[in-house]
């Protein structure tokens, strides 16, 4: 049975409900009064989503095929791929995202409120600055799935969510959407007021919002709104050449299977800025939904004719089930038991939410757009030479000429709300191809079929083509039934 979750409400967490103020104005015990540095750090733990968004935003995406084996068809799988409303509201569905984002801005809220009550001190500046990132990364990924994409000529029309900036003092309190523009503007000042506040210092520090997470946060963020320059500075750091910084694939194929899916979220990994222990069941996904990466589509994604080199790459795609579905070796999954003798708990997977791999082709980006061809052809020979096998400089290097040979530019294909020139219409359509290899099954290629208004088809045994369209308003999840029935705006469709 799923648990019980109320949208945007901590307090029904905390209280559940009381027509009595006297009861109400009590302090039930010292856990819920935040007076302390300690306190305040202990709530924002569970200041990020325990949600996992990655097996429905995938779904979407054109990295899955139909594997035609009949026999793995759910409604949960189907309804992601053909882009409708999911009936399903447990682990792993864009409902238990939405109560699992707000559930973290609700805690988010709590501590910047303790900490304006103390004074805001300065001592508490790491507290706070974790406080705002983890605030704005919730709104972000929210805005980001059930809204459309940004686009300025459009954005302050646009639907976008609840942005939550205090802790709620009412139970159920009825909340409007903000437009699209409001919700932006939220997260920015949230990034910028909250970046030059967080620190490293931590026990666990990449279960924190750390230097590096809120950098590549705020790099995902500027590349979004088309700030190329700020997509420069925060990630000045990590610099044009990060050797050792980024996933070292051959790493992987040194090892066995087992100990190298494991490794790939590991805090071990320098790539790894952000992980998150998610209540899901991702990790088992790869072999019992129909609609997945298949053995007879791989080669469109992993075949040696797909990158610039023509070279094999390092990746490893693997199959439980003789190559119908095929999997890149990511997820583990953590069984904990509530009731050892009945058999009974939580699954969860550890998910890597930001990575320095994702900073750094940000970066790339940014130098194209900011019309900075030969550095990001450097980089982005940097980045292929630890993805292939076999690479040679002398014949493998990015040249201006071979980005252009082999991402030719498409009409109408990559759109963003800003202009594209020819050559950088190659060059990020290269970068965007990179991209989506990089996180395959991690979703980010759904954000940027959003942000590039990238057409998806889907293809279904014996039905004709699923088409979404560039400009399709299902690229905006449909939010979920109890937030609706609240009163809050459906998306259009």
């Amino acid at each position: 049975m799923r648990k019980i979750k109320l949208t945007l409400s901590l307090l029904a967490i905390l209280t559940l409900s009381s027509s009595c103020d006297d009861f109400l104005s009590e302090i039930p015990d010292n856990r819920t009064q935040l007076d302390t540095p300690e306190k305040i750090s202990e709530i924002l733990v569970n200041a990020y989503p325990q949600g996992n968004y990655m097996e429905f935003a995938e779904t979407m995406t054109d990295n899955v095929f139909d594997s035609g084996d009949l026999t793995l068809t759910t409604i949960k799988n189907s309804q992601n791929y053909n882009w409708e409303m999911q009936d399903d509201i447990n682990r792993d569905t864009p409902s238990d995202y939405w109560d699992a984002c707000y559930a973290a801005i609700a805690h988010a809220n709590q501590a910047l409120d303790a900490i304006e009550k103390l004074g805001n001190p300065a001592s508490l500046n790491p507290q706070k600055g974790e406080a705002l990132l983890a605030r704005a990364y919730s709104h972000f990924m929210l805005v980001s799935l059930f809204s459309q994409r940004y686009n300025p000529a459009t954005a302050s029309t646009d639907l976008g969510i609840p942005y939550v900036l205090e802790p709620e003092t009412v139970l159920l309190k009825k909340y409007n959407r903000n437009s699209v523009e409001e919700v932006y503007k939220y997260i920015k000042a949230d990034i910028e007021q909250g970046l030059p506040l967080v620190t490293s210092d931590y026990e666990q520090p990449k279960f924190h919002f750390n230097r590096g997470a809120a950098n590549a946060f705020a790099s995902r963020f500027y590349a979004i709104t088309g700030e190329w320059d700020k997509v420069i500075e925060v990630s000045n750091e990590l610099g044009n050449t990060p050797i050792g910084e980024l996933r070292d694939y051959q790493s992987y194929l040194d090892i066995d299977f087992e100990t190298g899916t494991r490794k790939y979220s590991q805090e071990s990994e320098n790539t790894n800025l952000l992980i998150a222990s998610t209540s899901s069941i991702y990790s088992r996904t790869f072999y019992l939904n129909r609609f997945q990466l298949t053995g007879a589509d791989v080669d469109q994604l992993f075949g040696s004719n797909t990158n610039l080199t023509n070279q094999n790459y390092l990746y490893r795609p693997l199959s439980y089930n003789g190559q119908i579905t095929v999997f890149v070796p990511k997820f583990v999954e953590y069984f904990k038991y509530t009731n050892a003798n009945a058999g009974i708990g939580e699954p969860y997977d550890a998910i890597v939410l930001l990575s320095n791999d994702e900073l750094f082709l940000n970066r790339i980006e940014a130098h194209i757009m900011t019309n900075q061809l030969s550095l990001a052809s450097e980089e982005m020979d940097y980045f292929l030479s630890i993805r292939i096998e076999g690479y040679d400089v002398a014949f493998d290097k990015v040249t201006q000429a071979k980005v252009v040979a082999k991402y030719p530019v498409i009409d109408n294909e990559y759109t963003p709300f800003y202009s594209l020139t020819a050559v950088q219409s190659s060059y990020i359509k290269a970068i965007a191809e990179m991209r989506r290899r990089e996180f395959i099954h991690e979703a980010l290629r759904w954000f940027d079929i959003k942000r590039f208004a990238l057409k998806v088809t889907h293809k279904v045994y014996n039905q004709p083509d699923n088409v979404l369209t560039k400009d399709d308003l299902r690229k905006a999840i449909q939010l979920p039934l109890h937030v609706t029935n609240t009163g809050v705006e459906k998306n259009p469709r």
